[in-house]
């Protein structure tokens, strides 16, 4: 019996058993693999690190995606750096005011692939017009580009490998700058008890480029314990505290709601302080 097993921890492990194995190879930035499981379908991991499962990318796209759009209300552009395998432009296509989605990959070979083995995730996605793929460093388009956005939205690995250029000042400072008036910036952010974020100095970077700043969250199952943080920045707290309208929900979804959006940014005081948690 064979098993992914993800280390990336020093003192927590989990394990997805592997049925069969799809792809696995070295690309130009990561290793890559993807697998089948019983419980969760199709696995893509990166560089030993569980990104995406059939089974529940749902609620993590979900929540990246229509929390911000939803929030901000007008929203006619997103950006996108990462999100390779297209649940994220997926997402941001059920919203028909968007009329232009730019997303920027660092690595072609995670789209190519998830194409053809994940091809639930993107749904056609990367065939739309109103997605603009950019294969780049995400972190350089950045802070080298001209344009601005109403939305920005980062799908990103963890702070490892290609991944880490996108949790520094200079990259929140730029993403600041490609904002429209009434932007809004979100972030997968991690774990609340992963001891690879220090939360209240990820906080600090974000406060530092944005006037409004806070985590919002979901549970997906296949992340490492289940919380799954989101950092959010933003121009004016009256967009972070306005409810979405109903009436502009996309139908069919699985997981976001109204009510999900609100109770996204109530969180516990663990999830800002982990060490109220420890033993």
């Amino acid at each position: 019996m064979e098993w992914f097993e993800e280390s990336h921890h020093a003192y927590w492990r989990q394990r997805f058993k592997i049925d069969r194995v799809l792809f696995h190879s070295r690309t130009e930035h990561q290793d890559l693999i993807i697998f089948e499981n019983r419980a969760f379908g199709r696995v893509m991991a990166l560089d030993g690190v569980i990104q995406t499962t059939e089974r529940d990318e749902f609620v993590y796209h979900e929540t990246l995606v229509h929390v911000p759009v939803l929030a901000h209300g007008q929203a006619r552009s997103l950006l996108i750096i990462g999100g390779g395998d297209g649940g994220s432009a997926r997402e941001a296509l059920k919203h028909p005011g968007l009329e232009r989605i730019v997303q920027v990959e660092i690595d072609p070979s995670v789209i190519d692939l998830s194409r053809e083995y994940l091809p639930r995730h993107s749904d056609g996605a990367f065939d739309d017009p109103r997605v603009e793929l950019v294969f780049a460093d995400g972190a350089r388009w950045v802070e080298e580009a001209s344009e601005t956005f109403d939305v920005i939205a980062v799908d990103a690995t963890d702070p490892i490998g290609p991944g880490a250029a996108l949790y520094t000042q200079a990259f929140l400072d730029a993403c600041a700058r490609r904002l429209n008036r009434r932007g809004v910036f979100v972030a997968q952010a991690g774990n609340p008890l992963d001891l690879m974020h220090d939360q209240g100095q990820e906080l600090g970077r974000i406060g530092d480029a944005f006037a409004d700043v806070a985590y919002f969250h979901a549970t997906v199952p296949t992340y490492m314990g289940g919380p799954m943080m989101f950092s959010w920045g933003g121009t004016d707290p009256a967009i972070r505290e306005a409810a979405p309208d109903p009436a502009a929900v996309p139908a069919g979804l699985r997981h976001y709601s109204p009510a999900v959006h609100r109770a996204a940014f109530a969180l516990p005081a663990w999830f800002l302080e982990p060490a109220l948690a420890a033993p």
